[in-house]
């Protein structure tokens, strides 16, 4: 089978695709360091399906449509299986405190997703976003709507969707995350019952401790784990550990007695508390609870939720990929393979490090957790794979009915 994704960011929520054995047609990206991960994974059939750059402007999706039907004609496969799209959620997102008018046009990369489905017209389609995703406002060709509009007058006629709003936590994710999943179908091809079967199954949630708890401590600022360059200590200022080294499981730096020891700048000699604007910044999390929300600021302690349980520090990369579910064979660099990382000095792990580490942080917080992705491409597959069995024992029967 195969697929095509847009705004696939780095791919960690499409490897979920290549793990269940889909060709990637092609994969639009906006950002080149971010296509460069997908790859290093191999992502795409063909390198012309690499596609960077503005999805929206018309050259790109000329060049989409090329490729397209490049694979077409080289190819045993008349259409595609799945879309999938994960247009930029910063205008929608509750995290983002400074929305202002320029975020409608940046929902707005929806409906160009939209009309891209209108027109390739896949078997599936899958968009993510968050919570509020088909309630936020776009600009559909210059007329204001809700999103949900949008997906109804594009995509009514010919398909069947449904959209729910879960938490990851509860379908397999290792970390609480809530989102919006609209999965479709075309009509004539599968009826809307199809939907329920696409949507993955709810498991029970997994602590923090579960998770990570196995990884080795942590406790020298800078520090690289000797067997995996991916666990490590990212350092920070050395003065704001105090802000953080006393505190237990579940508490807050803005907790501490001490008022030296709570969050804080020094102005003109004066120490000037920093405001508590949210109540998980520099707080300490808790091993028997589920993992938090991961953000894309997951490398400073000041951001939400980051503070590891026990460690003064904030998650490793290694223990982020646990947390979103990216398996240990997701590469990050086509520049080494792992165990070459591993055999690095510790200064050129260092200047590796420097390099790639928030690339790297930047593209696990704005990802979808691959399990997630994976449960839902198999779910498809067996979809598919049960459809073309019923039929051919019908077509043999038939058969069968004729020679008699």
């Amino acid at each position: 089978m195969n697929y095509i994704s847009l705004f696939s960011s780095s791919g960690v929520g499409c490897y979920g695709f290549k793990q269940e054995e889909y060709e990637c047609v092609a994969t639009s990206e906006l950002i080149s360091r971010r296509l460069d991960v997908q790859k290093a994974n191999n992502k795409v059939k063909n390198t012309s399906g690499y596609i960077l750059g503005d999805i929206s402007s018309n050259d790109k999706k000329e060049e989409l449509y090329n490729v397209i039907d490049e694979y077409k004609e080289n190819s045993n496969h008349e259409e595609i299986d799945v879309v999938i799209f994960t247009a930029p959620c910063q205008g929608m997102s509750v995290a983002n405190h400074k929305k202002n008018n320029g975020t409608i046009e940046k929902n707005s990369l929806v409906v160009e997703a939209l009309e891209i489905v209108d027109k390739i017209q896949p078997t599936f389609f899958i968009a993510e976003n968050v919570r509020s995703f088909m309630n936020t406002t776009c600009i559909d060709h210059n007329h204001e709507k809700k999103i949900k509009e949008a997906f109804h007058d594009w995509l009514d006629k010919d398909y069947h969707y449904r959209e729910k709003i879960i938490n990851f936590k509860d379908y397999g994710g290792n970390s609480s995350r809530t989102r919006t999943l609209v999965i479709g179908v075309k009509k004539g091809k599968y009826d809307e019952s199809t939907l329920e079967k696409i949507f993955p199954k709810k498991e029970r949630a997994k602590t923090l401790k579960e998770v990570i708890g196995h990884l080795p401590p942590l406790t020298k600022m800078g520090e690289i784990s000797k067997n995996d360059i991916y666990h490590n200590f990212k350092p920070y200022r050395e003065d704001m550990r105090n802000w953080i080294k006393d505190l237990n499981e579940g508490e807050s730096a803005f907790d501490n007695i001490n008022i030296k020891q709570r969050p804080h700048r020094i102005i003109n000699g004066e120490l000037v508390q920093n405001v508590n604007k949210n109540g998980d910044k520099y707080k300490r999390q808790e091993w028997n609870k589920v993992a938090p929300c991961i953000h894309t600021r997951n490398d400073i302690i000041s951001s939400q939720n980051t503070v590891h349980p026990v460690d003064d520090r904030v998650f490793s990369i290694r223990e982020l990929m646990l947390l979103m579910n990216i398996p240990e064979s997701f590469k990050w660099t086509n520049d080494y393979e792992f165990k070459e990382l591993n055999n690095l000095t510790i200064e050129q792990k260092k200047i590796f490090l420097k390099k790639n580490e928030i690339n790297i942080r930047q593209s696990i917080g704005e990802s979808i957790p691959t399990v997630i992705v994976r449960k839902i491409a198999k779910n498809i597959k067996d979809i598919v794979k049960e459809d073309k069995i019923e039929k051919e024992s019908k077509e043999n029967n038939q058969t069968i009915q004729f020679a008699f």
